[in-house]
């Protein structure tokens, strides 16, 4: 069994790059109630990013991948189009700058592949973010309407 989590609510803001924001009080308090709907005997597995890796914490300590890692945008501004910019990246535009889909997905299935193998036979949680997990799932699963998704998983508001 794969489980994937998008992060909790980030304390996020312009002062910070997103690869160093943190959970703030709300995604704090929905990380400990994700903990009730986990299995027990989960191998938990998040981005190396503090927001993805502090989700599963309440849980139990999580092994970090650096494959996990949002990745996609090289620097997101914080403010013009850049909802526009990633329901178009979602749905199937790369952008000059940008990780290329397909690399998202390599690096993703290379590595749940790797953790179901890890796991051997117990459930396996991943969490990371909404944009890499969007572009994954819509390449392994076949979202109908990846854009959708996006907007589901938070990575296209902030």
């Amino acid at each position: 069994m794969l489980i994937v989590v998008r992060h909790a609510l980030p304390a996020c803001g312009p002062e910070a790059p997103p690869e160093e924001w943190e959970l703030c009080y709300e995604g704090q308090a929905g990380a400990a109630s994700l903990t009730r709907r986990l299995p027990k005997n989960a191998l938990l597995v998040s981005s190396t990013e503090p927001k993805a890796r502090q989700t599963l914490e309440p849980s139990a300590p999580g092994h970090p991948r650096h494959a996990l890692r949002r990745g996609v945008a090289a620097r997101e501004s914080f403010g013009g189009n850049f909802r526009e910019l990633r329901y178009a990246y979602v749905s199937g535009t790369d952008h000059q700058g940008w990780e290329p889909r397909s690399e998202v997905v390599a690096r993703f299935t290379d590595t749940i592949a790797q953790c179901l193998d890890r796991a051997n036979g117990r459930p396996l949680v991943v969490a990371s973010h909404g944009m890499a997990l969007t572009t994954w799932l819509t390449a392994a699963v076949g979202l109908p309407d990846p854009a959708g998704s996006g907007r589901a998983c938070g990575c296209l508001t902030r």
